[in-house]
Protein backbone atom coordinates (compact mmCIF):
# COMPACT_ATOMS: atom_id res chain seq x y z
CA UNK A 1 0.00 0.00 0.00
CA UNK A 2 2.82 2.30 0.77
CA UNK A 3 4.68 1.62 -2.63
CA UNK A 4 0.84 2.52 -4.15
CA UNK A 5 1.20 5.66 -2.36
CA UNK A 6 4.35 6.89 -3.56
CA UNK A 7 3.77 5.75 -7.18
CA UNK A 8 1.16 7.23 -7.66
CA UNK A 9 2.51 10.64 -5.88
CA UNK A 10 5.41 9.90 -8.80
CA UNK A 11 2.78 9.50 -11.51
CA UNK A 12 1.28 13.19 -10.26
CA UNK A 13 4.39 14.55 -9.96
CA UNK A 14 5.23 14.09 -13.89
CA UNK A 15 1.91 14.72 -15.16
CA UNK A 16 2.33 18.13 -13.04
CA UNK A 17 6.12 18.78 -14.70
CA UNK A 18 4.31 17.68 -18.48
CA UNK A 19 1.59 19.77 -18.43
CA UNK A 20 3.96 22.93 -17.22
CA UNK A 21 6.15 22.09 -20.20
CA UNK A 22 3.12 22.18 -22.46
CA UNK A 23 2.10 25.12 -20.90
CA UNK A 24 5.70 26.87 -21.30
CA UNK A 25 5.45 25.99 -25.11
CA UNK A 26 1.96 27.00 -25.38
CA UNK A 27 2.25 30.52 -24.14
CA UNK A 28 -0.42 32.94 -22.80
CA UNK A 29 -0.64 36.35 -23.23
CA UNK A 30 2.78 38.11 -22.75
CA UNK A 31 2.57 39.67 -19.29
CA UNK A 32 3.55 43.50 -20.68
CA UNK A 33 4.09 44.97 -24.30
CA UNK A 34 5.21 47.80 -22.55
CA UNK A 35 9.00 46.86 -23.12
CA UNK A 36 8.16 46.27 -26.58
CA UNK A 37 6.41 49.44 -27.48
CA UNK A 38 9.41 51.26 -25.95
CA UNK A 39 11.75 49.42 -28.22
CA UNK A 40 9.88 49.91 -31.62
CA UNK A 41 8.06 53.63 -30.87
CA UNK A 42 11.19 55.79 -32.18
CA UNK A 43 10.79 54.02 -35.63
CA UNK A 44 6.96 54.94 -36.01
CA UNK A 45 5.81 58.04 -37.46
CA UNK A 46 2.55 60.24 -38.08
CA UNK A 47 1.86 61.42 -41.23
CA UNK A 48 -0.03 64.26 -42.10
CA UNK A 49 -0.34 65.35 -45.46
CA UNK A 50 -2.27 68.69 -47.24
CA UNK A 51 -3.85 68.93 -50.49
CA UNK A 52 -5.57 71.70 -52.56
CA UNK A 53 -8.95 70.68 -53.73
CA UNK A 54 -11.40 72.67 -55.61
CA UNK A 55 -14.90 73.44 -53.45
CA UNK A 56 -17.99 71.69 -55.02
CA UNK A 57 -20.13 74.36 -57.60
CA UNK A 58 -23.07 75.87 -56.28
CA UNK A 59 -23.90 78.29 -53.20
CA UNK A 60 -22.54 77.22 -50.34
CA UNK A 61 -20.63 73.99 -51.94
CA UNK A 62 -17.82 73.92 -49.32
CA UNK A 63 -20.38 74.16 -46.82
CA UNK A 64 -19.78 72.25 -43.55
CA UNK A 65 -22.32 68.90 -43.79
CA UNK A 66 -24.96 68.27 -41.01
CA UNK A 67 -27.42 66.03 -39.66
CA UNK A 68 -30.73 67.42 -40.65
CA UNK A 69 -32.30 68.64 -37.36
CA UNK A 70 -29.08 68.48 -35.82
CA UNK A 71 -29.36 72.01 -33.66
CA UNK A 72 -26.05 73.01 -35.67
CA UNK A 73 -28.22 73.27 -38.53
CA UNK A 74 -29.42 76.76 -37.97
CA UNK A 75 -26.13 77.74 -36.61
CA UNK A 76 -23.98 76.43 -39.51
CA UNK A 77 -26.56 78.24 -41.87
CA UNK A 78 -26.21 81.60 -39.99
CA UNK A 79 -22.53 81.89 -40.52
CA UNK A 80 -22.12 80.72 -44.43
CA UNK A 81 -24.37 83.39 -44.96
CA UNK A 82 -22.75 86.33 -43.08
CA UNK A 83 -19.39 85.01 -44.42
CA UNK A 84 -19.97 84.75 -47.89
CA UNK A 85 -22.36 85.73 -50.72
CA UNK A 86 -23.97 82.37 -51.77
CA UNK A 87 -23.29 83.22 -55.84
CA UNK A 88 -19.16 83.75 -54.38
CA UNK A 89 -16.99 82.20 -56.94
CA UNK A 90 -15.84 78.94 -55.94
CA UNK A 91 -12.21 79.00 -54.41
CA UNK A 92 -9.75 76.28 -53.51
CA UNK A 93 -9.10 75.14 -50.34
CA UNK A 94 -6.61 72.74 -48.08
CA UNK A 95 -7.92 69.72 -47.30
CA UNK A 96 -5.35 67.26 -44.81
CA UNK A 97 -5.21 63.60 -43.90
CA UNK A 98 -3.58 61.75 -41.10
CA UNK A 99 -1.74 58.11 -41.62
CA UNK A 100 1.21 56.51 -39.95
CA UNK A 101 4.32 55.06 -41.11
CA UNK A 102 7.55 53.94 -39.74
CA UNK A 103 10.81 54.14 -40.64
CA UNK A 104 12.92 51.30 -42.18
CA UNK A 105 16.91 52.73 -42.77
CA UNK A 106 18.88 55.12 -40.29
CA UNK A 107 18.99 57.89 -43.70
CA UNK A 108 15.34 58.34 -43.39
CA UNK A 109 13.13 55.97 -45.89
CA UNK A 110 9.21 55.30 -44.49
CA UNK A 111 7.45 53.17 -45.35
CA UNK A 112 3.00 53.70 -45.62
CA UNK A 113 -0.03 53.19 -47.72
CA UNK A 114 -0.42 54.97 -50.87
CA UNK A 115 -3.61 55.90 -50.23
CA UNK A 116 -2.35 57.70 -47.04
CA UNK A 117 -0.40 60.28 -49.61
CA UNK A 118 -1.77 60.03 -53.02
CA UNK A 119 -2.29 63.33 -54.59
CA UNK A 120 -1.11 65.07 -51.49
CA UNK A 121 0.72 68.41 -52.13
CA UNK A 122 2.62 68.23 -48.41
CA UNK A 123 3.75 65.55 -46.46
CA UNK A 124 5.03 66.18 -43.14
CA UNK A 125 6.69 63.46 -40.99
CA UNK A 126 5.91 63.71 -36.81
CA UNK A 127 8.46 61.22 -34.70
CA UNK A 128 7.76 59.92 -31.53
CA UNK A 129 10.25 62.30 -30.32
CA UNK A 130 7.85 65.35 -31.36
CA UNK A 131 10.26 66.68 -34.43
CA UNK A 132 8.72 67.24 -37.38
CA UNK A 133 10.42 66.60 -41.19
CA UNK A 134 8.83 66.98 -44.90
CA UNK A 135 8.64 64.15 -46.63
CA UNK A 136 9.27 63.28 -50.36
CA UNK A 137 7.64 60.48 -52.16
CA UNK A 138 10.56 58.33 -53.68
CA UNK A 139 7.47 55.53 -55.70
CA UNK A 140 4.34 54.31 -55.03
CA UNK A 141 2.36 50.95 -56.02
CA UNK A 142 -1.54 51.52 -56.28
CA UNK A 143 -1.69 47.67 -56.74
CA UNK A 144 -0.60 46.63 -52.97
CA UNK A 145 -1.22 50.54 -51.75
CA UNK A 146 2.22 50.52 -50.91
CA UNK A 147 4.18 54.03 -51.08
CA UNK A 148 8.17 54.79 -49.94
CA UNK A 149 9.01 58.65 -48.73
CA UNK A 150 12.37 59.84 -47.70
CA UNK A 151 12.97 62.63 -45.27
CA UNK A 152 16.37 64.38 -44.95
CA UNK A 153 17.63 64.64 -41.63
CA UNK A 154 22.27 64.65 -39.96
CA UNK A 155 21.39 62.88 -37.84
CA UNK A 156 20.71 58.92 -38.08
CA UNK A 157 17.25 57.49 -37.29
CA UNK A 158 15.84 54.99 -35.18
CA UNK A 159 14.77 52.54 -37.74
CA UNK A 160 13.01 49.14 -37.58
CA UNK A 161 13.50 45.92 -39.44
CA UNK A 162 11.40 43.32 -41.72
CA UNK A 163 10.25 40.30 -40.44
CA UNK A 164 9.70 36.94 -42.08
CA UNK A 165 5.71 37.27 -42.06
CA UNK A 166 5.41 33.32 -43.34
CA UNK A 167 6.61 32.21 -40.17
CA UNK A 168 3.91 33.64 -38.52
CA UNK A 169 1.04 31.32 -37.27
CA UNK A 170 -2.40 32.06 -36.98
CA UNK A 171 -2.60 32.64 -32.97
CA UNK A 172 0.55 34.48 -32.90
CA UNK A 173 0.44 37.53 -30.45
CA UNK A 174 0.95 40.65 -32.76
CA UNK A 175 1.53 44.71 -31.87
CA UNK A 176 -0.06 47.44 -34.11
CA UNK A 177 1.43 50.79 -33.71
CA UNK A 178 0.23 54.04 -35.55
CA UNK A 179 -1.61 57.22 -35.09
CA UNK A 180 -5.81 55.87 -34.88
CA UNK A 181 -8.42 58.83 -35.69
CA UNK A 182 -5.73 61.48 -35.31
CA UNK A 183 -5.16 60.42 -31.88
CA UNK A 184 -1.12 60.38 -31.78
CA UNK A 185 0.94 57.36 -31.26
CA UNK A 186 -0.89 54.54 -30.01
CA UNK A 187 -0.23 50.84 -29.59
CA UNK A 188 -2.84 48.08 -29.55
CA UNK A 189 -2.61 44.33 -29.20
CA UNK A 190 -4.24 41.22 -30.56
CA UNK A 191 -3.29 37.94 -32.63
CA UNK A 192 -2.73 36.65 -36.10
CA UNK A 193 -6.09 35.64 -36.69
CA UNK A 194 -5.94 34.19 -40.68
CA UNK A 195 -3.10 34.38 -43.12
CA UNK A 196 -3.46 34.75 -46.91
CA UNK A 197 -6.33 36.95 -47.15
CA UNK A 198 -6.96 38.52 -50.40
CA UNK A 199 -9.11 41.52 -50.78
CA UNK A 200 -9.55 42.96 -54.48
CA UNK A 201 -5.74 43.40 -55.97
CA UNK A 202 -3.88 40.09 -57.62
CA UNK A 203 -0.94 39.96 -55.45
CA UNK A 204 -2.73 40.73 -52.06
CA UNK A 205 -1.36 38.45 -49.21
CA UNK A 206 -2.96 39.57 -46.30
CA UNK A 207 -2.69 39.03 -42.26
CA UNK A 208 -5.92 39.44 -40.80
CA UNK A 209 -5.51 40.49 -37.37
CA UNK A 210 -7.66 41.36 -34.37
CA UNK A 211 -5.31 44.00 -32.73
CA UNK A 212 -7.61 47.04 -33.33
CA UNK A 213 -6.74 49.42 -36.60
CA UNK A 214 -8.84 52.47 -37.15
CA UNK A 215 -8.67 55.60 -39.72
CA UNK A 216 -4.94 57.07 -38.98
CA UNK A 217 -3.47 53.33 -38.44
CA UNK A 218 -2.92 53.16 -42.16
CA UNK A 219 0.05 52.62 -43.37
CA UNK A 220 1.96 51.73 -39.69
CA UNK A 221 3.49 48.29 -39.08
CA UNK A 222 2.53 45.31 -37.38
CA UNK A 223 5.19 43.81 -35.05
CA UNK A 224 5.72 40.07 -34.22
CA UNK A 225 7.26 39.87 -30.52
CA UNK A 226 10.68 40.50 -31.56
CA UNK A 227 9.75 43.43 -32.79
CA UNK A 228 10.15 42.63 -36.37
CA UNK A 229 7.69 44.57 -39.26
CA UNK A 230 5.66 41.55 -40.51
CA UNK A 231 2.73 43.59 -42.10
CA UNK A 232 1.72 47.42 -42.77
CA UNK A 233 -1.93 48.03 -41.48
CA UNK A 234 -3.83 48.86 -44.34
CA UNK A 235 -7.49 48.37 -44.40
CA UNK A 236 -10.59 46.94 -41.86
CA UNK A 237 -13.24 45.33 -42.18
CA UNK A 238 -16.54 47.74 -40.64
CA UNK A 239 -20.23 47.85 -40.63
CA UNK A 240 -19.26 51.51 -38.57
CA UNK A 241 -16.28 52.87 -39.88
CA UNK A 242 -14.16 51.52 -36.75
CA UNK A 243 -12.65 48.42 -35.47
CA UNK A 244 -14.74 45.77 -35.07
CA UNK A 245 -11.43 43.03 -34.41
CA UNK A 246 -11.06 42.56 -38.17
CA UNK A 247 -8.19 44.48 -40.01
CA UNK A 248 -6.06 43.45 -42.47
CA UNK A 249 -1.76 43.92 -42.96
CA UNK A 250 -0.15 43.44 -45.93
CA UNK A 251 2.07 40.67 -45.56
CA UNK A 252 6.07 41.97 -45.13
CA UNK A 253 6.61 39.16 -47.78
CA UNK A 254 4.82 41.20 -50.18
CA UNK A 255 6.03 44.66 -48.63
CA UNK A 256 9.56 44.00 -48.41
CA UNK A 257 9.92 43.47 -52.28
CA UNK A 258 7.65 46.49 -53.36
CA UNK A 259 9.58 48.51 -51.28
CA UNK A 260 12.88 47.42 -52.12
CA UNK A 261 11.83 47.93 -55.83
CA UNK A 262 10.56 51.52 -55.38
CA UNK A 263 14.00 52.39 -53.59
CA UNK A 264 16.15 50.63 -56.25
CA UNK A 265 13.49 51.99 -59.43
CA UNK A 266 10.95 54.12 -57.60
CA UNK A 267 8.54 51.98 -59.65
CA UNK A 268 8.06 48.67 -59.57
CA UNK A 269 8.85 46.12 -62.26
CA UNK A 270 6.99 42.58 -61.98
CA UNK A 271 7.91 39.67 -63.68
CA UNK A 272 5.37 39.18 -66.83
CA UNK A 273 4.29 35.64 -67.91
CA UNK A 274 1.55 36.88 -70.70
CA UNK A 275 -1.17 34.36 -70.55
CA UNK A 276 -4.62 34.54 -69.64
CA UNK A 277 -5.41 32.11 -67.11
CA UNK A 278 -8.60 30.61 -64.83
CA UNK A 279 -8.94 28.43 -61.75
CA UNK A 280 -9.03 24.82 -62.44
CA UNK A 281 -12.57 23.54 -60.93
CA UNK A 282 -13.34 20.30 -60.32
CA UNK A 283 -15.47 19.51 -63.42
CA UNK A 284 -12.66 20.88 -65.59
CA UNK A 285 -10.46 18.93 -64.27
CA UNK A 286 -12.37 15.63 -64.63
CA UNK A 287 -13.48 16.69 -68.02
CA UNK A 288 -9.33 16.88 -69.00
CA UNK A 289 -8.29 13.89 -67.20
CA UNK A 290 -6.32 15.54 -64.06
CA UNK A 291 -6.28 13.99 -60.75
CA UNK A 292 -7.30 17.17 -58.31
CA UNK A 293 -8.60 20.39 -59.34
CA UNK A 294 -5.17 22.65 -59.04
CA UNK A 295 -3.01 24.78 -61.49
CA UNK A 296 -3.86 27.23 -63.58
CA UNK A 297 -5.83 26.74 -66.39
CA UNK A 298 -4.65 28.90 -69.94
CA UNK A 299 -7.64 30.65 -71.77
CA UNK A 300 -5.41 32.72 -74.19
CA UNK A 301 -1.59 33.36 -75.03
CA UNK A 302 -1.21 36.58 -76.53
CA UNK A 303 1.91 37.77 -78.15
CA UNK A 304 4.34 37.41 -75.30
CA UNK A 305 7.04 35.33 -73.03
CA UNK A 306 4.56 32.51 -72.60
CA UNK A 307 3.91 32.30 -76.51
CA UNK A 308 7.52 32.49 -77.26
CA UNK A 309 8.11 29.80 -74.52
CA UNK A 310 5.32 27.34 -76.59
CA UNK A 311 2.37 27.83 -74.11
CA UNK A 312 -0.50 26.76 -75.67
CA UNK A 313 -4.23 27.32 -74.47
CA UNK A 314 -5.59 24.41 -72.71
CA UNK A 315 -2.38 24.21 -70.87
CA UNK A 316 -2.87 23.48 -67.14
CA UNK A 317 0.31 25.50 -65.57
CA UNK A 318 1.05 23.33 -62.45
CA UNK A 319 4.68 23.98 -61.45
CA UNK A 320 6.31 27.42 -61.85
CA UNK A 321 10.22 27.79 -60.81
CA UNK A 322 10.03 24.52 -58.75
CA UNK A 323 6.81 25.59 -57.12
CA UNK A 324 3.10 23.69 -57.05
CA UNK A 325 0.65 26.20 -59.00
CA UNK A 326 -2.12 26.13 -56.41
CA UNK A 327 -4.39 28.53 -58.42
CA UNK A 328 -4.40 31.70 -60.15
CA UNK A 329 -3.96 33.68 -57.21
CA UNK A 330 -0.47 32.04 -56.35
CA UNK A 331 0.52 31.98 -59.65
CA UNK A 332 0.11 35.53 -59.98
CA UNK A 333 2.06 36.68 -57.10
CA UNK A 334 5.00 34.44 -57.81
CA UNK A 335 5.42 35.44 -61.33
CA UNK A 336 5.24 39.31 -60.49
CA UNK A 337 7.33 38.56 -57.51
CA UNK A 338 10.04 37.48 -60.06
CA UNK A 339 12.82 38.86 -61.70
CA UNK A 340 12.33 40.33 -65.24
CA UNK A 341 14.15 38.78 -68.04
CA UNK A 342 14.87 35.53 -65.92
CA UNK A 343 14.62 32.19 -67.16
CA UNK A 344 11.97 30.46 -65.21
CA UNK A 345 11.20 26.04 -65.76
CA UNK A 346 7.32 25.82 -65.88
CA UNK A 347 5.54 22.24 -65.87
CA UNK A 348 2.37 22.24 -67.86
CA UNK A 349 -0.13 19.69 -68.49
CA UNK A 350 -1.10 18.77 -71.84
CA UNK A 351 -2.64 16.13 -73.33
CA UNK A 352 -2.97 13.63 -70.46
CA UNK A 353 0.92 14.22 -69.93
CA UNK A 354 3.26 16.87 -68.20
CA UNK A 355 5.86 19.06 -70.21
CA UNK A 356 8.80 21.03 -69.22
CA UNK A 357 9.10 24.93 -70.91
CA UNK A 358 11.30 27.44 -70.72
CA UNK A 359 10.15 30.46 -70.61
CA UNK A 360 11.63 34.33 -69.99
CA UNK A 361 9.96 36.84 -68.27
CA UNK A 362 9.25 39.93 -69.06
CA UNK A 363 7.81 43.19 -67.15
CA UNK A 364 4.30 43.35 -66.42
CA UNK A 365 4.19 47.06 -66.52
CA UNK A 366 5.02 47.41 -70.13
CA UNK A 367 3.15 44.78 -71.34
CA UNK A 368 1.11 45.10 -74.21
CA UNK A 369 -1.55 42.72 -74.19
CA UNK A 370 -2.32 41.53 -78.01
CA UNK A 371 -4.89 39.52 -78.55
CA UNK A 372 -3.65 36.66 -81.00
CA UNK A 373 -5.70 36.41 -84.31
CA UNK A 374 -8.45 33.30 -84.79
CA UNK A 375 -8.10 31.50 -87.75
CA UNK A 376 -11.32 32.40 -89.94
CA UNK A 377 -14.46 30.11 -90.34
CA UNK A 378 -14.96 28.16 -93.45
CA UNK A 379 -17.45 29.82 -95.53
CA UNK A 380 -20.29 27.89 -94.95
CA UNK A 381 -24.00 28.17 -94.55
CA UNK A 382 -25.20 29.04 -91.14
CA UNK A 383 -26.94 25.45 -89.63
CA UNK A 384 -28.54 25.76 -86.23
CA UNK A 385 -28.33 22.81 -83.70
CA UNK A 386 -29.30 22.02 -80.46
CA UNK A 387 -26.57 20.73 -78.39
CA UNK A 388 -25.85 20.38 -74.26
CA UNK A 389 -28.81 23.07 -74.21
CA UNK A 390 -27.53 25.29 -76.44
CA UNK A 391 -28.81 26.33 -79.93
CA UNK A 392 -25.46 27.30 -81.64
CA UNK A 393 -24.08 27.85 -85.48
CA UNK A 394 -21.37 27.91 -87.24
CA UNK A 395 -19.78 31.55 -87.59
CA UNK A 396 -19.52 32.77 -91.07
CA UNK A 397 -18.44 36.00 -92.60
CA UNK A 398 -22.05 37.43 -92.88
CA UNK A 399 -22.91 36.45 -89.62
CA UNK A 400 -20.06 37.92 -88.08
CA UNK A 401 -20.96 41.05 -89.91
CA UNK A 402 -24.40 40.81 -88.83
CA UNK A 403 -23.63 40.28 -85.51
CA UNK A 404 -20.53 43.17 -85.40
CA UNK A 405 -18.36 39.84 -84.10
CA UNK A 406 -15.33 41.37 -85.92
CA UNK A 407 -13.53 40.19 -89.17
CA UNK A 408 -11.77 37.72 -87.24
CA UNK A 409 -14.83 35.77 -85.27
CA UNK A 410 -14.68 31.82 -85.73
CA UNK A 411 -16.38 28.85 -84.09
CA UNK A 412 -19.74 28.43 -83.36
CA UNK A 413 -22.15 31.42 -82.46
CA UNK A 414 -24.31 30.85 -79.88
CA UNK A 415 -27.86 31.93 -80.40
CA UNK A 416 -29.70 30.22 -77.18
CA UNK A 417 -29.50 28.95 -74.00
CA UNK A 418 -31.98 26.74 -72.03
CA UNK A 419 -32.67 28.55 -68.69
CA UNK A 420 -32.87 25.03 -67.25
CA UNK A 421 -29.75 23.65 -68.50
CA UNK A 422 -26.61 23.17 -66.50
CA UNK A 423 -25.25 25.77 -69.83
CA UNK A 424 -27.24 28.63 -68.39
CA UNK A 425 -26.27 28.06 -64.79
CA UNK A 426 -22.57 27.92 -65.50
CA UNK A 427 -22.89 31.46 -66.83
CA UNK A 428 -23.46 30.54 -71.17
CA UNK A 429 -25.29 33.55 -72.74
CA UNK A 430 -26.60 33.98 -76.24
CA UNK A 431 -23.93 36.00 -78.20
CA UNK A 432 -20.68 33.69 -77.13
CA UNK A 433 -18.84 32.17 -79.17
CA UNK A 434 -17.65 28.84 -78.64
CA UNK A 435 -14.14 28.57 -80.25
CA UNK A 436 -12.93 24.88 -78.64
CA UNK A 437 -14.65 21.68 -77.50
CA UNK A 438 -12.19 19.06 -75.40
CA UNK A 439 -9.33 21.18 -76.45
CA UNK A 440 -9.78 21.41 -80.35
CA UNK A 441 -10.67 24.46 -82.56
CA UNK A 442 -14.19 23.85 -83.84
CA UNK A 443 -15.71 25.51 -86.55
CA UNK A 444 -18.60 23.71 -87.32
CA UNK A 445 -21.58 21.39 -85.95
CA UNK A 446 -19.75 18.22 -87.33
CA UNK A 447 -16.73 19.43 -84.90
CA UNK A 448 -18.94 19.96 -82.43
CA UNK A 449 -20.68 16.40 -82.38
CA UNK A 450 -17.37 14.83 -83.26
CA UNK A 451 -15.74 16.22 -79.75
CA UNK A 452 -18.80 15.10 -78.01
CA UNK A 453 -18.54 12.10 -79.20
CA UNK A 454 -14.69 11.79 -78.36
CA UNK A 455 -15.77 12.99 -75.51
CA UNK A 456 -18.59 9.79 -74.37
CA UNK A 457 -16.04 6.79 -75.97
CA UNK A 458 -13.06 8.27 -73.79
CA UNK A 459 -15.09 7.74 -70.97
CA UNK A 460 -15.25 11.06 -70.01
CA UNK A 461 -18.10 12.73 -68.12
CA UNK A 462 -17.99 16.23 -69.18
CA UNK A 463 -16.39 18.22 -71.69
CA UNK A 464 -14.42 21.48 -71.84
CA UNK A 465 -15.58 24.17 -73.95
CA UNK A 466 -13.68 27.56 -74.74
CA UNK A 467 -15.89 30.57 -74.66
CA UNK A 468 -15.25 34.19 -75.73
CA UNK A 469 -17.32 36.85 -74.81
CA UNK A 470 -16.10 40.71 -76.30
CA UNK A 471 -13.01 38.59 -76.78
CA UNK A 472 -12.16 37.37 -73.46
CA UNK A 473 -12.08 34.01 -72.99
CA UNK A 474 -12.63 31.25 -70.26
CA UNK A 475 -13.35 27.73 -69.89
CA UNK A 476 -16.64 25.79 -69.05
CA UNK A 477 -16.86 22.10 -68.31
CA UNK A 478 -20.37 20.76 -69.57
CA UNK A 479 -21.71 17.24 -68.71
CA UNK A 480 -21.69 15.26 -71.94
CA UNK A 481 -24.57 12.88 -70.70
CA UNK A 482 -27.58 15.20 -71.38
Amino acid sequence: MAIARVTGGVLLALTLLIAQALGAQARGAPESFADLAQKVSPAVVNITTATTVATVGGPHGDAPVVPEGSPFEDFFRDFMERNGPGDAPNRPRRSSALGSGFVISEDGFIVTNNHVIEQADEITIEFYSGEELPAEVIGTDPNTDLALLKVETDEPLPFVSWGNSDESRVGDWVMAMGNPLGQGFSVSAGIVSARGRALSGSYDDFIQTDAAINRGNSGGPLFNMDGDVIGVNTAILSPNGGSIGIGFAMSSRVAQNVIAQLEQYGETRRGWLGVRIQDVTEDVAEAMGLEEARGALVTDVPEGPAAEAGVQSGDVIVSFDGVDVADTRGLVRQVGNSEIGKSVRMMVYRDGKTETLLVTLGRRETAEGAVPAIAEAPDAEPQDAEILGLTITAVTDELAAEMDLGSDASGLLVKEVDEMSEAYEKGLRAGDIITQAGQIEVASIQDMEDRLQEARDAGRRSILLLVRRAGEPRFVALNVEQ
